[in-house]
C-alpha cells in the first residue's frame, strides 16, 4: 500500500491522532465493529476533506507496524503450519479473482466513466498502488483520477469488509486486543529490536510492508518454538489500531470534495465489483479448506496489505493466511498488470493503423 507523503510536524500528528481518538470513541459508543480502526479512518478522512492537513509521523507509523506484526504473529501455532499445506488452492482461486476484477472493472470504467483504456486498467488494479502509480507516471495516464479512484477503493474496502464479516456471523466486538498472559517488558523490548533488524533486511529485499512482515515473522517463530508464549498488552495493540486507522484516513489530506467527486463513483463501482468477485472466489476456498467464509473473504479482499492483516488478526484468522494471500496478490499483479497493459498497447496500435 502506498502511503501519503509523511510529515514530521508534531502538530499534524497530534491533530490527526486527536481526530482518530474522537472517531474511535464515537464508534465505540455506536457499538461499531473494529471501532479502534474504523472510527479513526472515518474521522481523519472527513477532517482531510474539510481542508485540514492530516499526517502521521513516519516514526510512529513504523512503530505501529512493528507492534501490529508482533500482535499478529503471537497467534501462530502448529495448526497454522498444518494449514499451510492447503494454501496453494487459495492462491489458484485468487489469481482467477484478480484477473476477473481487472477485466470487468477495466471494461466498466471505460464504458461508463469515460476512462481511456490504459487509465481504466491501471485504476482497476486491485492493489500494488506504488507500482500502479509508477507505471501511470511513465505512460502519461490520468494520474490524479487513478489515484483518487484507488484511494476510494482502499477506504471503502476498509469500511465494507468488517461489516461484511459481521453479516457472515463473525464476532468482531470483543477480540480487538489479543487475549492471554502478557509478555514481560524485557521480552517486548527484545522482540521489537529483532523485529526492526529483520524488517530492515526485508526492506532491502523489497518485501511489501517490511517492518510489519518482519515483526510478524519474528513473533511467529518465537511463539511456534515456545521461546515466547505471551501476548502484547491490550492497550498497546489498541493504540496501534488507532494509529493505523488514522494513517489510512490521511490519504484524503489535501483532496478537495470536488476532486473526490471526480473519482468517487468509479471508486465505489470497482469496490462493489471487487467485493462481489472476492466473495464468489472465497466460497469454494472456504469449503475446501474448512475455514469460515468471512475469514477467506478478508484474505481475498483487495484492500491495503497492512489493513487486511490487522483485520485478519481481529477475526482470528489462521495467522499468516491473510498475509500470504495478500502478498501473493501483489506477486500476481506484478506479472498480470504488465501483460494486460501490453495487450492494451497492441489494441491501440491496431486501432491507429
Amino acid at each position: 500500500m502506498r502511503w501519503p507523503i509523511p510529515s514530521l510536524a508534531p502538530r499534524d500528528t497530534v491533530l490527526t491522532l486527536a481526530a482518530g481518538g474522537f472517531g474511535a470513541l464515537l464508534f465505540w459508543w455506536l457499538n461499531a465493529p473494529v471501532y479502534m480502526l474504523l472510527g479513526p479512518v472515518i474521522a481523519v478522512s472527513v477532517l482531510g476533506l474539510m481542508g485540514v492537513r492530516t499526517a502521521v509521523d513516519p516514526r510512529l507509523r513504523d512503530a505501529c507496524f512493528v507492534v501490529l506484526g508482533i500482535a499478529v504473529g503471537a497467534g501462530f501455532n502448529q495448526d497454522a503450519v498444518n494449514a499451510m499445506l492447503r494454501w496453494p488452492l487459495a492462491f489458484v482461486f485468487m489469481t482467477g479473482v484478480i484477473w476477473g476484477i481487472m477485466a470487468l472493472c477495466r471494461w466498466m470504467l471505460a464504458r461508463y466513466f469515460g476512462f481511456d483504456a490504459r487509465s481504466a486498467l491501471l485504476a482497476s488494479a486491485p492493489g500494488h498502488l506504488s507500482f500502479v502509480m509508477a507505471i501511470a507516471s511513465d505512460s502519461g495516464s490520468d494520474m490524479p483520477r487513478i489515484s483518487i479512484t484507488q484511494s476510494v477503493r482502499l477506504l471503502a474496502l476498509t469500511i465494507v469488509v468488517p461489516f461484511a464479516a459481521l453479516l457472515m456471523g463473525v464476532d468482531m466486538t470483543g477480540n480487538i486486543a489479543p487475549a492471554g498472559a502478557g509478555m514481560s517488558l524485557l521480552s517486548i523490548l527484545v522482540m521489537i529490536g529483532v523485529s526492526v533488524v529483520v524488517g530492515m533486511i526485508f526492506a532491502r529485499l523489497s518485501v511489501p510492508a517490511p517492518l510489519l512482515m518482519g515483526a510478524m515473522v519474528v513473533s511467529s517463530i518465537a511463539h511456534l518454538t515456545g521461546l515466547e508464549t505471551g501476548v502484547l498488552p491490550g492497550w498497546l495493540t489498541l493504540v496501534a489500531y488507532l494509529v493505523l486507522g488514522s494513517l489510512i484516513g490521511t490519504r484524503f489530506s489535501g483532496i478537495t470534495p470536488a476532486r473526490l467527486a471526480s473519482g468517487l463513483g468509479a471508486g465505489l463501482a470497482i469496490t462493489g465489483v471487487a467485493v462481489g468477485l472476492a466473495g464468489l472466489g472465497a466460497v469454494p476456498v472456504a469449503w475446501a479448506l474448512g475455514m469460515p467464509l468471512g475469514h477467506v473473504l478478508v484474505a481475498f479482499a483487495p484492500g491495503g496489505l497492512e489493513t487486511m492483516i490487522a483485520l485478519g488478526a481481529v477475526l482470528a484468522v489462521v495467522p499468516g493466511f491473510v498475509a500470504a494471500c495478500h502478498i501473493m496478490r501483489l506477486v500476481v499483479l506484478s506479472v498480470l498488470l504488465p501483460a494486460m497493459l501490453a495487450r492494451v498497447a497492441k489494441q491501440e496500435q491496431r486501432a491507429a493503423e
